[in-house]
């Protein structure tokens, strides 16, 4: 089986974050063009006062060149004093920019948007320059991808991984999870448990045992021998949207304080364990067969399966993760066949493998 997987990311940076940091850096601009200005307005008053005072005192005696020392010193002790005056002046507008922009620098200091990736944990974060509260990282916004081992079992043992009596091959991986989930604190600030809830979709990959295809008549769904030529690949492509809903309970809580409150330290790489249920539907169901004759190499068919898979899914998921990996099961309560489809085992079973986690 080949599969393709083509991943893209769009990225929504907040228009209000970069007002807000952009605004702090025009003030401070504009705030240092103006101190600039009455420097050099002040200074040039003093050297025409300047100035005057040699042209008036000139000569070689020592009585001379002493006052006029002491005039242009208290010419320039008097310029000092008006532009420290001016500056202290503006002083509480200079100070509320400074104190935003140390702020900003010490809290998100990494540039105005970055891409962090954490290659032990699996986890990637983009982030932009507007300043992160402690609270503001209970919430946010993740799309991971998972690479999963998809069995069927039958409903008397519905736990039976990798049944000799499956009508499938069994296989490491032969299904891909895509989900888009919200997830945010429940409880106060301290709370180790958030919850979680998105879209998502799941394509499945199902290929027969021992050479036979899927095939389907006006009533039934099976699998049989091939006639048409030498079968290259083979397999049943059943895809889902899915809604999750889930709990997640961080095992070894980390705390920070900001403003004499404690919150959980969501920055911090975390060990968890992970319930919930699922419900979907199904948005395609492909038999794709790839055969050769005599005549070409190369056949490609596809047929959309009429009978025998379940149009609607509910099924439970539990599992355990450190960072952006997870190691999960879930459990399709509802069958992934029905009567229509002549099969032995009709009940999905899988166990995911949670590789990739982008948080935005």
């Amino acid at each position: 089986m080949k599969t393709k997987i083509t991943l893209i990311a769009t990225i929504f940076l907040s228009a209000f974050a970069f007002a807000q940091d952009h605004n702090v850096h025009t003030q401070m601009h504009y705030y240092t063009k103006k101190i600039d200005s009455i420097i050099l307005s002040e200074k040039s008053k003093m050297n025409i006062e300047l100035d005057k005072v040699d042209e008036n005192l000139r000569g070689n005696k020592v009585a001379v060149t002493e006052e006029r020392l002491k005039q242009r010193k208290e010419i320039a002790e008097k310029y000092e004093q008006i532009i420290n005056e001016k500056i202290e002046n503006e002083k509480s507008e200079l100070e509320s920019a400074t104190q935003e922009l140390v702020k900003n620098a010490v809290l998100n200091p990494e540039g105005k948007y970055r891409l962090s990736f954490e290659p032990f944990s699996g986890k990637i974060q983009f982030n932009g320059k507007r300043v992160l509260l402690p609270k503001d990282y209970l919430h946010s916004v993740k799309l991971s991808v998972s690479f999963v081992g998809a069995n069927l079992t039958t409903k008397d043992e519905p736990f039976r991984f990798y049944s000799k009596d499956s009508d499938v091959k069994n296989t490491v991986y032969n299904s891909i999870n895509f989900s888009l989930r919200y997830e945010n604190q429940l409880g106060g600030f301290r709370s180790p448990v958030f919850y979680r809830v998105g879209i998502g979709s799941r394509t499945d990959y199902f290929t027969p045992k021992y050479g036979k295809v899927f095939a389907q008549d006006d009533k039934n769904l099976f699998v049989q021998d091939f006639t048409k030529g030498s079968v290259k690949r083979t397999s049943l492509n059943n895809s889902y949207i899915l809604v999750p809903l889930e709990l997640k309970w961080v095992l070894n809580p980390k705390y920070v304080e900001h403003e004499n409150v404690k919150y959980v330290d969501n920055r911090q790489t975390q060990f968890y364990v992970v319930a919930g249920l699922y419900g979907g539907v199904k948005a395609a169901s492909v038999i794709y067969n790839k055969y050769s004759t005599e005549y070409s190499k190369r056949i490609v068919e596809r047929e959309t399966v009429a009978n025998g898979v379940t149009n609607f899914l509910v099924g439970g998921k539990f599992g355990i993760g450190y960072g952006g990996i997870g190691l999960y099961i879930q459990k399709d309560f509802t069958p992934t066949f029905n009567d229509d489809a002549l099969l032995t085992s009709k009940y999905g079973l899988q166990i995911g493998l949670e590789l990739l986690s982008v948080n935005f």
